[in-house]
């Protein structure tokens, strides 16, 4: 692998890009392992050779492997929470780097994070509980907004602390025990500049890890039922010049919690070993392989070079899993026809993108997501070929197991 691999997911998470991250680190050398979007929310499971499982949420999935990782600036650093990940890791530190202008997750973003998504009530939009939208709209209005590089003063930190937890009401811990941990962090982590990411991607090919998924993006996704964080290559687009795009998806598609979801199937018989049902989250629902919504995130994305299949196990244990490639739908916004016009409505293959950054056309695509229907449902000989063929890209990692061993990986990564 002379390239540098960006791995995104093309649903709404949970499509197995830790398991991928991993299966290329254990591959060939990999540089680092670059992280650039998400927080603590994360949920990354790798399952090694040798039955060793770690969910990784803030370190890099190829840690079991030796290769280190960076947090670049588009993190969003939950010191306590990583805290608690490197001790079940061993306490792997000097295989982490951190950008100190990443803005720090505190108990303040978590406490208001919860209180927001409870006053809801039945509305909810969907969260993770553990603060990231909150950190991010902090930031968006105030200058002064705490990141890891406060961590290594104990003035500045604990003056932001004090205005952050003043703006965002109280989190039942005192303030000076959050400041005690914080800047023991800083001074347990290696906290670097920002050109650390370029001199990493200069000493060897890097694997860029995304959290969440496209179909969640802050701008993409169906909002309101999105993250905070942009889920697309963007922002690994700032960071690096030349990289392959892979683009991950399972042979059904997933979703926790609330949001439109056309090929939902409580019916299908598919267990799920690593995720549940989660207070903040909501259910973890299952449906159809939903390739109108997967050809959505492609282009949004701006195109993939590859594809990652995984699950590809699961499709000969589950025979009512299916394939959608259309929707029955009334024509979606922006695209609607005159009343005169009495022609039967068009199976839709393609949700149409609308303009960048406009949450009220996305809105109104939720509205009408929530109306649609599957269309057309067929069912795969070869899913992996089929999968490659309406998404119109290649399939280079195929993944019929959590381990590195279960994958197929094309020669050209």
């Amino acid at each position: 692998m002379n390239e540098h691999v960006a791995v995104v997911d093309l649903g709404y998470g949970d499509a197995g890009k830790g398991t991928v991250v991993d299966a290329l680190c254990a591959s060939r050398p990999v540089r680092a392992v670059l992280r650039f979007n998400g927080g603590a929310q994360a949920a990354h499971n790798v399952v090694t050779e040798d039955g060793r499982q770690h969910t990784f949420a803030q370190f890099g999935s190829g840690t079991l492997r030796g290769v280190p990782t960076h947090l670049t600036r588009f993190m969003v650093v939950d010191p306590l929470a990583l805290a608690a990940e490197a001790a079940a890791l061993g306490n792997p530190f000097d295989l982490l780097t951190i950008d100190g202008d990443a803005l720090l997750a505190t108990p303040w973003h978590r406490a208001a994070n919860r209180r927001r998504e409870s006053a809801r009530g039945g509305d909810r939009h969907g969260s993770c509980g553990m603060g990231v939208g909150e950190t991010m709209a902090y930031a968006l209005s105030h200058d002064d907004a705490p990141r890891v590089s406060d961590t290594l003063s104990r003035t500045r930190l604990r003056r932001r602390l004090a205005a952050l937890s003043e703006a965002l009401g109280p989190a039942g811990v005192p303030l000076d025990d959050v400041v005690d941990a914080f800047t023991a962090f800083g001074r347990t982590v290696s906290i670097v500049g920002s050109s650390h990411a370029s001199l990493l991607l200069r000493e060897g090919p890097c694997v860029f890890e995304g959290a969440q998924g496209v179909l969640l993006d802050e701008w993409r996704g169906w909002h309101p039922h999105t993250t905070w964080s942009t889920t697309t290559f963007d922002n690994v687009a700032e960071l690096c010049g030349s990289f392959r795009r892979l683009g991950v998806v399972r042979t059904y598609t997933t979703r926790h919690g609330a949001g439109p979801f056309v090929t939902e199937d409580p019916a299908l018989d598919l267990p799920e070993g690593h995720n549940a049902t989660g207070q903040w989250q909501g259910a973890f629902r299952v449906g159809h392989f939903d390739a109108v919504a997967h050809r959505y995130a492609v282009e949004v994305a701006g195109g993939v070079d590859g594809l990652a299949v995984t699950h590809l196990d699961v499709p000969d244990r589950c025979p009512e899993l299916r394939m959608c490639t259309t929707y029955r739908s009334a024509p979606q916004p922006g695209c609607e026809r005159s009343a005169a016009d009495l022609r039967p409505d068009p199976p839709v293959v393609r949700i149409v993108p609308g303009p960048a950054r406009d949450l009220e056309r996305q809105a109104a695509l939720t509205a009408w997501l929530n109306r649609a229907q599957p269309g057309h449902l067929v069912r795969p000989g070869d899913w992996a070929s089929a999968i490659g063929t309406v998404l119109e890209a290649p399939v280079l990692v195929e993944s019929y197991g959590p381990s590195a061993a279960d994958k197929k990986l094309a020669e050209c990564l």
